[in-house]
């Protein structure tokens, strides 16, 4: 198995991207630490830090079930700081995977941009 130096796979155990994720990354060989937002929750300054290089925008999953399920008055005029927020409370709410590769991160899951990385 190649190792692809401290790879970090981010995202919910049961979601369909994050598994089709973990699925490209052992068919291709490549080792990985998966990190459960579910089980193990995520730290304010590593999601500011995404925020910073990603953008909040992006990181934000507003596609998805826990978002739209928020009142009007949660979702309307978001700001970073009441997004990061949100996602902290409830990490579902952060797009997923996160593919974490130490010099920079790979936001949602494009086989391309996965072989891309790793010189598949």
């Amino acid at each position: 198995m190649t190792q692809a130096a401290g790879a970090t796979l981010y995202g919910i155990k049961n979601c369909d991207t994050v598994k089709k994720a973990r699925a490209w990354l052992e068919s291709h060989g490549i080792a990985y630490a998966f990190h459960d937002y579910k089980a193990q929750g995520i730290e304010r300054a590593r999601l500011e830090a995404w925020a910073r290089e990603l953008g909040w925008e992006r990181l934000l999953n507003r596609a998805g079930t826990t978002f739209r399920k928020l009142p009007d008055s949660e979702r309307e005029g978001l700001t970073e700081a009441k997004a990061l927020d949100l996602m902290l409370a409830q990490p579902s709410m952060i797009k997923r995977p996160l593919l974490d590769l130490g010099e920079r991160r790979l936001l949602g899951f494009r086989p391309a941009d996965y072989a891309a990385a790793f010189g598949a």
